[in-house]
């Protein structure tokens, strides 16, 4: 079984700083993980292949220094890592993200799974995954909270606003993940000494042989007109006194203000 694991390298948002003049993320300097959600579903894959065999794929998208996460992913336990890096990349929205990572998944051949995090935290999105099934065209079950596979076919939990639901769905197929799925795992000693005595490949615009108009800031259609950083009202009321009575005094502040209705 061949299942591969989108990555990114992303800000730590404990640190996240905004280029007032720019409306851009300042990313000079600030240190960079693992995107969270990514984790998840690395470590799904994981699970997923020490019990059905096979092998775990990652990828990234981004510059030089996301080899950083793949060796990351590589200590934690994937099989091979590949960087897509190149400055024609550079700008990309999810779009020009999903359609270069598909032409990536159709370069590397037979897959049967692909597992995302569910979002980007210097984005929110939670597009790439779903518009990378898109383009492959193959079924997509997103917010996994559990999945079960037997016999080519996943059986999985998706967390809802109402609930729960349980779907099924035939391989290949693409699953985003959240935090409910699983706890990851912390790479062991041996799998970090591992992780740097294998390759990580780098597949540039030439090798995944994309169109020049579909990839980065120029296959981007989305527009970001202004970022800036939330100000923080000058004026605070303190309050004071028994639990039911400064929630009563909340709520009643909340509807004052049409918060709360």
């Amino acid at each position: 079984m061949r299942i591969v694991v989108p990555v990114k390298q992303v800000p730590d948002t404990t640190d996240v700083r905004i280029d007032a003049s720019k409306g851009t993320l300042v990313r000079e300097g600030v240190p960079s993980i693992l995107n969270p959600d990514d984790k998840h579903a690395l470590e799904e894959a994981l699970r997923l292949k020490e019990t059905a065999g096979g092998e775990v794929i990652v990828i990234s998208m981004g510059p030089p220094q996301a080899e950083e996460v793949l060796r990351e992913a590589l200590a934690m336990g994937a099989d091979r890592a590949i960087l897509l890096s190149d400055q024609a990349f550079a700008g990309a929205d999810t779009l020009a993200t999903a359609y270069t990572l598909s032409r990536a998944l159709r370069h590397l051949g037979q897959f049967d799974l692909i597992m995302c995090g569910l979002q980007a935290i210097d984005g929110d999105t939670a597009q790439v995954g779903p518009q990378l099934a898109e383009f492959l065209d193959i079924p997509q079950v997103t917010y996994a909270r559990k999945i079960e596979l037997d016999k080519g076919k996943l059986t999985v939990e998706r967390r809802v606003e109402q609930g729960v639901e349980v779907l099924e769905c035939q391989l290949p197929a693409l699953v985003t993940a959240i935090a409910e799925l699983n706890d990851p795992r912390f790479p062991r000693v041996s799998g970090v000494l591992e992780a740097f005595q294998k390759d990580v490949e780098v597949w540039g615009s030439d090798t995944l042989e994309t169109e020049d108009i579909r990839i980065g800031l120029i296959g981007s259609p989305t527009r970001v007109v202004k970022t800036f950083s939330p100000q923080r009202p000058e004026h605070t009321e303190p309050v004071k006194g028994p639990p039911k009575e400064l929630a009563n005094r909340v709520v009643a502040a909340l509807k004052e203000r049409n918060v709360l209705r």
